[in-house]
């Protein structure tokens, strides 16, 4: 989408200056389909923002998906497709286990520490793609889950691990501010 042009050309940008081994060609693709998917669910969820209010709908009932970790498994389920050699994929948990929990996907150069990587996140803008540096976002601790980032990474077990957040029925409620 042209309105997100120069969002993806600044994320494609920041990817490759994470390390010197990067793919252009790798980090524009997981830019570019990081936004495209953002949006297509967007209207897939029938997102009305902001986000919290999504949450209620979804809560009571209105809306089916569009909490945190329906935007990082979806978002994530197109990333994984994508053949990479130079960036990793990586499930991101803020306060987990809580009503605060809040999810997201965050890409690294390959090999590198999660911290040191871009977040992507869906939720927070409700399908505006947001993204900026895992040590940079304030308001949340980050850490990785390494379950999902195992089946992100194409790692599943061999019996089909599927994101133990998927099947949710309502256990995370998601209050301000978490996802």
């Amino acid at each position: 989408m042209a309105r997100d042009e120069k969002s993806i050309a600044g994320f494609t940008e920041a990817l490759i200056k994470m390390a010197p081994d990067v793919d252009p060609a790798e980090a524009q693709a997981v830019a570019q389909t990081s936004h495209v998917t953002a949006r297509r669910l967007a209207v897939e969820y029938r997102v009305v923002g902001p986000c919290i209010f999504q949450n209620f709908l979804i809560h009571i009932g209105v809306r089916q998906r569009g909490y945190c970790f329906h935007w990082a498994r979806d978002i994530g389920a197109q990333l994984r497709k994508l053949p990479l050699r130079t960036l990793d994929l990586h499930w991101g948990a803020a306060s987990p286990g809580t009503r605060l929990e809040h999810n997201c996907i965050v890409v690294t150069a390959r090999g590198r520490p999660f911290n040191s990587g871009y977040l992507i996140d869906g939720w927070r803008a409700a399908g505006r793609l947001l993204w900026w540096p895992v040590t940079k976002d304030i308001g949340y601790v980050w850490q990785e889950d390494r379950a999902e980032t195992a089946w992100l990474q194409n790692n599943a077990t061999p019996n089909g691990h599927q994101p133990k957040r998927v099947e949710s029925t309502g256990r995370h409620t998601h209050h301000a501010p978490g996802g």
